[in-house]
């Protein structure tokens, strides 16, 4: 599913933009993570009345069919909408594999098996950029499109036969305002919201418009490929030793406050390039995603020692972070580049990165194993 993914997201804000004619694609985002959000906010009464194995099979489904509509129809207004339902139905399907883990999983454990689960997934990611740019120069945007639905076709397949008897059910009854009262109430996991929620605004903004800038410096698409694969090593590397050493060692308090730093000025010196040279953009993209890469397992790993398998309608409000960022993302940046060049949104980045450090501060750190035997 990650490799899946990859192959589109670097080369989905470039479609947007050549299906519509227009120069900034956010508008496209902000529709979607709009309706996702909505969606979310009520996936629990589709998992209670569905189950969880279910609602993941419908969502890979229609996504497979939004994957069809896009071969079929080419770059158009009718392709727009196909994308966009195929954004929402691919964060949906995540969001159900999510559930169906954290039901099979062990809270001593999490740091070591969302580490595990991350890095295989982002294994897939750190080949997408590759292939995808190479298969756009070559092909155009069918070839990619018809990579992804063979690709998802294989894993619909593979999940039917192995998740069938997984459909586990979520009894609880609240509305949508009594959930949000109830989750506000626990500022742990609020904190930890906020965190998420910066990491995606991170990944909103440099995967809508890091193509973007670098097409405006004259790089290629075949190097922007190149550049992209080496950015995302990280994600491969170090997600499972860090969840690790979360789990046996320290806890996630600290390094959710070095990740943001770490994430913070790296971010904050890609303003101050103009180079053209792929090694140059390879080194400090990577440098960018350290960061990322841990706090997007640290922020997972905190966030589901604070809860259990039971708490469907939590996940799935933790999970709303992602939506909210990018319809955040996209409104600010649509507004934010009428008055400013494109490379300044890489300071908007920064400064919405720094802006969390405050709410990891402020993290109960959650007891490693190292630090439960003492007590």
């Amino acid at each position: 599913m990650g490799f899946s993914q990859a192959v589109l997201v670097y080369v989905m804000a470039y479609y947007f933009k050549v299906a519509s004619g227009m120069d900034s694609p956010g508008v496209f985002y902000l529709i979607s993570y709009s309706i996702l959000l909505v969606t979310l906010l009520n996936f629990h009464k589709i998992i209670k009345k569905f189950g969880k194995s279910a609602t993941f099979y419908f969502s890979f489904l229609v996504k497979i069919t939004a994957m069809t509509l896009l071969i079929i129809l080419g770059p158009s207004p009718l392709s727009i909408v196909a994308l966009i339902a195929y954004i929402i139905f691919a964060n949906l399907s995540w969001v159900g594999l999510d559930n169906i883990l954290e039901s099979l999983s062990i809270d001593r454990m999490s740091g070591r098996i969302r580490g595990l689960y991350l890095t295989i997934v982002n294994a897939g990611f750190v080949f997408g950029p590759f292939i995808s740019t190479r298969l756009l120069d070559s092909f155009d945007f069918s070839g990619i499109f018809m990579t992804i639905l063979l690709l998802d076709s294989v894993i619909f397949i593979i999940a039917l036969i192995g998740l069938r008897n997984i459909n586990h059910e979520f009894n609880q009854r609240e509305s949508v305002l009594e959930l949000v009262k109830r989750v506000l109430k626990r500022k742990n996991v609020m904190y930890s919201y906020y965190t998420s929620f910066t990491l995606h605004f991170f990944y909103a903004l440099m995967v809508i418009y890091t193509p973007l800038y670098l097409l405006s410096l004259g790089i290629g698409w075949k190097d922007i490929g190149i550049i992209f694969s080496v950015m995302l090593i990280p994600f491969v590397l170090l997600q499972y030793p860090a969840g690790r050493l979360a789990d046996k060692e320290m806890g996630e308090k600290e390094l959710i406050i070095l990740a943001l730093f770490l994430m913070g000025v790296s971010t904050l010196t890609i303003y101050f390039i103009n180079s053209s040279a792929v090694a140059v953009w390879a080194i400090v993209l990577f440098s960018t995603r350290i960061g990322a890469a841990l706090l997007e397992i640290l922020s997972d790993s905190y966030f589901y020692k604070r809860i259990d398998g039971g708490d469907v309608d939590i996940i799935n409000f933790f999970r709303t972070a992602r939506s909210v960022a990018y319809i955040t993302a996209s409104a600010v940046s649509v507004l934010f580049l009428f008055v400013f060049p494109l490379k300044t949104v890489f300071l908007l980045v920064a400064a919405v990165v720094f802006s969390a450090l405050y709410p990891a501060f402020r993290l109960a750190d959650n007891m490693s194993e190292k630090e439960a035997a003492k007590n």
